[in-house]
Order: structure tokens, then sequence, then C-alpha cells
């Protein structure tokens, strides 16, 4: 099949989807006189501080964590949150260990993650590790789900999950304010936060510093059925987020953002080991400088970041050290223009600089990544239908190549909305890939394909009291040259010649409202089959076979109430089988695990939180990645007060 045939498969489906709809719009039309229906366009509720959110993606599925359920995780990381909140396999190597995330079968390269519009993949791993990144540090986390390389970047293939910090706030009136957080956790896990922030008609200044420590030594079962404690797993860690604003005109803001972390981790033994020295530091420094000129219909912006990551690796037990420095320089001009109520327009041009030196080595290598985006948003129909065109231009080192992607969104009725969406997407090998001494594979292809979903969102008022909203997503993606890590003592990257992945997710939530008491219910699922189709090694039994370490089965469950201060609820998570081999030989057991969260707020003079959580309630034996045994029953308490 060419090219030619290739484009129109794929984009016949969305245009199906847009013009099937049209004669029923007509119709609505031309009754409009009977009756008229107010469709609130929840597209344009701020969802984001980044356009591309709220203005951009009206055919992608995008979750936005609430407020609520941040703060009850302001002493965990990231990682936890979503493995218990977002239907998504987080792949943790351990307790003290990496995690990478797994959106609808992606690789752990494949999912981007964010900081206010600046990527921080890890360069020399070619991924990020959601275990490093603390929810205190940020205020908004949203979920992109699918492929939208044009929008974010080439390399979205999975999802973006968008980590925000609110936007600078001015006031005519001098404000301080100044909270902390202290918590305390089982395995002599201690956390503390401190948020301050001043502002000023024309200034603003904030600063959140955490830092932690833990031994994380638990009982664990060995192979011989005995029981031991974690050794070698020690942690700490320290950063913190800075920003300070000014507002020099009216509708003209320059803010410059620094965040800054280390840690040291000692990596436990798996239970093939007897014994680990391992030990790792990790510290990043991330600068961000953005320029933003608001008029009543135009918008135009500039943002400079640099990106210092550090990665130390040592292991005495055999002589093994490594020393890894990458940088990222990012650049980012953008224009955006809303013609009138029904048209936006979008331009901005994204460059990329990285490198990586191997510190005790003379090595270095580079890549460099420059990108045109064009987008395009349509609203008509009385604000019932929604239409997005992007296309992206972008030059990875020596290759050229066109990222193109369309999505819409139809209210069907004001209680039902339907969605699509189709992105080619693409994905160059990282540094990390590349020249990982050892193991990087020069010789790796590029991924590419195209990924498609489509689904719909119910929202019902039941009674004058109860809220239900169900959502429903089928996506379906193809990908040639699939990169994926395997080997023996040493792990090598390589092409798996061709990957179908495809699956459905569902979210559901219920609030009730019964005056002093509030109720919820939720229930997350998803079902991924991602399978090899054609690999370069004859005869290695993956054709057909699940891509090693995705789930078909993944949930979240949550139950609970509100009543006057206090909160509480119950989370429960289920992962299914994985496989941690191309020919389905070897397996990890499914497992669930119980997690509370509770809190009280009261005042004693200040305003005052206190709170309590429970991991893994019921003690589960289970392991997330094999032979990496995970804590039983764990606890967390701690405070919060504003001081100010």
């Amino acid at each position: 099949m060419n090219g030619n045939n290739k484009w129109f498969i794929r984009i016949v489906p969305l245009l199906a989807v847009l013009f099937a709809f049209m004669p029923a719009l007509h119709a609505q039309q031309m009754n409009d006189t009977l009756k008229e229906i107010r469709i609130k366009d929840t597209r344009k509720q701020k969802v984001s501080n980044d356009a591309r959110i709220n203005f951009f993606s009206p055919g992608q599925k995008i979750t936005a964590i609430d407020s609520i359920t941040l703060q009850q995780y302001q002493a965990q990381q990231l990682s936890t949150l979503l493995s218990q909140q977002v239907p998504v396999f987080v792949r943790s190597y351990g307790f003290n260990n990496l995690a990478t995330l797994n959106f609808r079968g992606s690789s752990a390269a494949q999912s981007l993650v964010l900081w206010n519009g600046v990527p921080l993949m890890y360069a020399a791993l070619g991924m990020t590790d959601v275990s490093l990144l603390p929810v205190s540090l940020v205020n908004r986390v949203n979920i992109v789900y699918g492929g939208s390389s044009a929008l974010w970047g080439s390399g979205n293939v999975g999802a973006a999950v968008m980590l925000e910090n609110d936007a600078p706030v001015f006031d005519t009136v001098h404000k301080v304010r100044l909270s902390t957080l202290l918590s305390a956790a089982s395995y002599a896990h201690y956390n503390g936060d401190i948020k301050a922030s001043f502002s000023s008609r024309k200034w603003y200044l904030s600063a959140n510093i955490f830092g932690q420590m833990a031994k994380n030594n638990f009982p664990y079962t060995d192979l011989k059925d005995s029981i031991e404690k974690m050794d070698n797993a020690r942690l700490r860690g320290a950063g913190g987020v800075v920003q300070l604003a000014h507002k020099f005109q009216p509708g003209n803001t320059i803010s410059l953002s620094a965040w800054y972390q280390h840690y040291y981790r000692e990596i436990p033994p798996a239970l093939f080991e007897t014994v680990s020295f391992k030990q790792q530091h990790d510290a990043s420094l991330r600068l961000l400088l953005n320029w933003d000129r608001q008029r009543l219909h135009n918008d135009f912006y500039a943002k400079s970041a640099f990106i210092r990551d550090e990665i130390r690796y040592a292991d005495s037990a055999i002589g093994q050290r490594s020393y890894n420095i990458t940088y990222q320089l990012y650049e980012e001009l953008g224009w955006r223009e809303q013609l009138n109520e029904h048209h936006r327009f979008t331009v901005f041009v994204p460059i990329t600089f990285a490198w990586l030196q191997q510190a005790l080595t003379t090595f270095r290598a580079d890549q460099t990544r420059a990108a045109v985006v064009i987008a395009y948003a349509l609203s008509a129909m009385h604000d019932r239908l929604h239409v997005a065109a992007n296309v992206r231009g972008e030059h990875i080192n020596s290759l050229s190549i066109l990222l193109p992607g369309a999505d819409a969104s139809f209210a069907l009725r004001p209680w039902l909305s339907l969605r699509a969406n189709v992105q080619r997407s693409y994905r160059a090998p990282t540094l990390g890939e590349l020249y990982s001494i050892p193991g990087g594979n020069t010789a790796l292809k590029p991924e590419q394909g195209w990924s498609e979903d489509a689904g719909y969102t119910l929202k019902l008022h039941i009674g004058d009291r109860a809220f239900f909203t169900h959502d429903l997503s089928y996506f379906n993606r193809d990908i040639r040259d699939w990169i994926i890590w395997f080997g023996g003592a040493v792990w090598t990257p390589h092409n798996i010649a061709s990957v179908h992945s495809r699956g459905l997710e569902t979210e559901n939530k219920l609030l009730i409202d019964l005056g002093n008491w509030r109720l919820h219910f939720g229930l997350n699922t998803s079902y991924v089959l991602a399978t090899t189709l054609a690999s370069y090694i004859p005869g290695d039994g993956s054709i057909g076979r699940q891509i090693p370490y995705t789930p078909r089965y993944n949930g979240q469950f949550n139950i609970g109430f509100a009543y006057r201060a206090f909160y509480f609820n119950y989370n429960h998570t289920y992962t299914g089988y994985r496989f941690y081999n191309s020919d389905e030989t070897g397996a990890i057991a499914p497992y669930n695990t119980a997690n509370i969260q509770a809190s009280y707020t009261t005042h004693v003079g200040i305003p005052l939180k206190v709170f309590a959580q429970a991991n893994n309630l019921w003690s589960q034996h289970y392991e997330v990645v094999t032979q990496r045994p995970m804590p039983l029953v764990n606890w967390l308490f701690g405070i919060k007060a504003d001081i100010l």
C-alpha cells in the first residue's frame, strides 16, 4: 500500500465522525426557534495554563487531577499519585528505585513528562523517573492521552503528563503567605515542606522547599521463604522550586523559575542477589525564563530553559562506576491569535539542543531538534462542534519529518459528547539509547507509525443531589521499529519490526451531595493488548505475544466521603499479569493493593490540617517488576499549617 493510501485510510475515520453528525446539526439549527439548548463548553474552562490543552486538543482525552486529590498526596511522589488514581501502569523497580510510565501499552520512553511546557526527559536514560518528582512541587497535573506528536513533540506516543506551577498572582495589596507540612512514615521515612509567597502590584515571589529521608528497611520474604529486612535502601533528598515574576506593563509579564533537587539512593538487592552495594546520586537543575505578552485577541510568548541532569552510579561489589551529565537547552517562540469567537490559530517554534558528557571518559554526544508547529482550532454549531488540525515539521540532526494530526469533539446532546483523534507518531532514539555505556546501540532505527483513538463522555445530573460522569475511550496504535531493551548481564536496546497496541479505557465517577455529607465513588479500568506483529529476529517466539511489562488489565476504585472538615477515601488498585520476556514464558502474578487517605481540617489560631495514609493496607505480597519485592502495609502521618 502506497503512502497516499495510508494517509487516506487514517484520515477517513475522523472525517466520517465529523460529517456523520452534520445532518443532525443542521436539523438542530432549523429547530432553534422551537427549543433553545445551551451547551456548556468544557474546553473553555481553564484546566491548564497551556493553551494547547485548553483550545487545541478538543478530541483528545484529558484528565485533570483535582485539587482535593493533589492535596492528599502532598507528601508522596508522582509515581504513587499516578499508580493509585490514573489508569496507567507505573513500572516500579522497587520501593527506592526507578519508576517509569506505561500508557496504553507504550514503552517508558514513549510518554512525555513536561514542566510548564518544557520536557523533563533525562537524556542519559531516554525516559523520566517519576519516583523523583515530588507532588508538593507542582500545583496542577493534567494527563493528555494518546499520541500527539505535532503539539507536544516527536516522541509523545502514549501520553503526556503536564506538571504546572501556578501562574504569578499580582495584587494591589501586598500579600504574604507561608505554610509548612511535616510528615512521618513507616521505615523511618520523614518529609518536610515549606511554601512561601509574596505578591504586590508588579512583583511576585514564591519558594517551595522540601527535604526527605528514609531507611526503607521493610520486611520481605526471600526465595527460601525466610523473612528478611531490606538492606541497602536508604534515601536522602532535598530541593525546591523558586519563582520570581515581574509585570512591567499591563499584559506583559516576565518570570524566572528555578527547580533544583538532589537525591541519594541506595539500590536494594533483588531476590536473586544475596547483597547489594549499589548506590546512585541524581541531581537536576532546571531553569526557565518566560516572557508572556497578552492582548485582547492575541498572545506572544518566549521561553528559554536550561536543564542539567547528573546521574552517578556505583557498584563497589564489582567495581562498576558510571557518571553521566546531560545538558538540554530548550527555546520556544510562540504566537496565538483569536480571529473571532469561532477561530483560533497558533504558531510556535521549539528548538532543543541536548548533549551527553560521560565524566569518567572523554566521550560526548549531542542531538539537535528544531521544529515549526502550526495549529488551528474551530468551534461551530453554537459551540457544539470543536475541531483542531495541527502539523509539525521537525528536523532531528540529519532527519526531517512531518507530523500531521487532527482531532474533534461534538456535543450530541447536552449530556453526551463524542470525540476522535488521529495523529502520526515518530520517536527518534535518545542519547541514552544510542550511546549508553555499556549497552548503547548506534544502529537503532527511529520509531514511527500512526495512532487513533475515539470515545465519548456522558454527564448526568441525577435529581438535585447527584452527578454521574462516564467516559470510554478506544485506542489503536501501529508502530514500526519499536525500541525495546533486553539482554543478560548487559541490557541493550533493539528494534522490533512492528507492534500493534489497542484497547479500552473507562473512567467513572459518582458524586452525591447530602448537605454536610458529600459522597464520592470512582472506577477506572484499562484493557490493553500490545502485541508484536513482526520481528527482525527469526524464531524468537514474540509474534502475537504481549510486550513485556504491559498488563492487559489495570484498574483503580475509589470510595469515600467528606463530612464537614473530615475527608476519607478508600482506594483499591488492581494490576494484572505482566510477562517479563517476549515469548510469554514467564509472568508475574496479578496483585491488589488497598490504600487509605484521611484528613481533618481545624482552626487553632491558624488553619491546621492533620492527615493519615495507609498503603497496601492488607499487606499484599507483590512485585511490580520481577524479583523486586514491594513493602507490606506502611503508614504515613502528617500535619500542614497555614501560618500566614
